[in-house]
């Protein structure tokens, strides 16, 4: 990770889960939702939590925590942030739904993340006023979501 990405152009939207404060990418974010009716889906990877109808469209929706390895999977969340992924839109269940933060001047950058459980998941941290915020990278992220049980443990 090169610690001198270009983040002063940035902005992210925030959320918390079991307690941590992370953000994605705004551009990549569709919208922000309460929580909807989740469709369970028997035999799923541990990390889909089931599907949502939204507005006539069925997306997928992704336990942020059991991808993280955060808080216990399956705890009713309080929203949902739908994001772009790769084909369509995906929701991501978080505990709670943050604000919109940019960066007020050169934002500081924590080194990269140490290689752990997490740690691939981890774009870039950022000491913000009052906050740590662990922004985290979304490809990545849904790609282990999706992936199956013996291939996201490696």
């Amino acid at each position: 990770m090169n610690a001198q990405a270009p983040v002063s152009a940035q902005a992210w939207c925030t959320f918390q889960i079991a307690g941590g404060h992370y953000g994605i990418e705004l551009a990549r974010v569709q919208e922000v939702l309460r929580p909807l009716p989740v469709t369970r889906l028997p035999l799923g990877p541990p990390a889909i939590a089931g599907l949502i109808n939204l507005r006539g469209r069925i997306v997928t929706v992704v336990d942020a925590r059991a991808v993280l390895g955060v808080g216990e999977p399956g705890t009713p969340a309080a929203g949902l942030i739908v994001v772009r992924g790769g084909e369509g839109p995906v929701a991501l269940l978080v505990d709670a739904i943050g604000d919109v933060r940019r960066p007020t001047s050169p934002p500081a950058l924590a080194a990269e993340p140490a290689a752990d459980e997490r740690g691939s998941l981890v774009a870039c941290t950022l000491a913000l006023p009052g906050e740590l915020l662990v922004v985290l990278d979304l490809d990545r992220l849904l790609a282990r979501a999706f992936a199956a049980p013996a291939e996201a443990r490696s």
